[in-house]
């Protein structure tokens, strides 16, 4: 597997990968400065012409310029799943998915294009996460909610059952949505409410 991204969020993909014995063969990254954390080959720029058999993964935690990076790579998408993650069987995921340790994925839930699970997020049955969602540590979200493309739902937030969040959200740290959430809006607190709108 070829990684693009040799920051911090690519030391917990190496687990991931490494937890399902799956080699590293080599690191993409347009900052130069920002070498891999361990001696694994590091290929600078994205080149489609490096390995262009093996598949990559994404590993960038800012969605914006995940999706970007994701428009120009050529080579098949993987996914870095944990071994000790629990996925459903009935649970339907798309590539460039990320899904950190102990992180759960319940039955029917529909996980689209790089999205990120992160440590302990408990995602619920009948749940349709878009594209470059990500889902902090410890977030739990009910049965049938919805997350639109890019949003960011933050730490040991809570999403009740049925709620539906807009696109390019951004869901505070710890709180608690009680009702749907527009695109572009930031909403925090017990219960969360809309504090601000963001300009993509």
């Amino acid at each position: 597997m070829l990684i693009y991204g040799a920051g911090g969020h690519s030391k917990v993909v190496v687990d991931c990968l490494y937890s399902q014995n799956i080699n590293i063969d080599g690191f993409f990254d347009d900052n130069l400065k920002e070498k891999p954390f361990q001696n694994f080959d590091f290929f600078g720029h994205y080149q489609p012409t490096i390995l262009p058999e093996q598949s990559l993964i994404i590993a960038i935690g800012n969605n914006q310029i995940r999706k970007e990076v994701s428009q120009k790579i050529t080579h098949q998408i993987g996914k870095a799943i944990h071994s000790h993650s629990c996925i459903s069987p009935s649970a339907h995921t798309e590539e460039g998915l990320m899904i950190f340790p102990f992180a759960v994925l319940q039955a029917h839930t529909h996980i689209c294009k790089h999205v990120i699970l992160n440590t302990h997020a408990v995602i619920e049955h009948d749940c349709n996460i878009d594209n470059f969602v990500h889902i902090a540590p410890n977030s739990v979200l009910g049965g049938g909610v919805s997350v639109g493309e890019g949003t960011l739902i933050g730490m040991s937030a809570t999403i009740l059952p049925n709620i539906s969040i807009g696109k390019w959200c951004v869901i505070g740290a710890g709180a608690v949505v009680t009702q749907n959430i527009p695109d572009f809006c930031v909403a925090y607190g017990v219960p969360a409410k809309i504090k601000k709108n963001l300009i993509i």
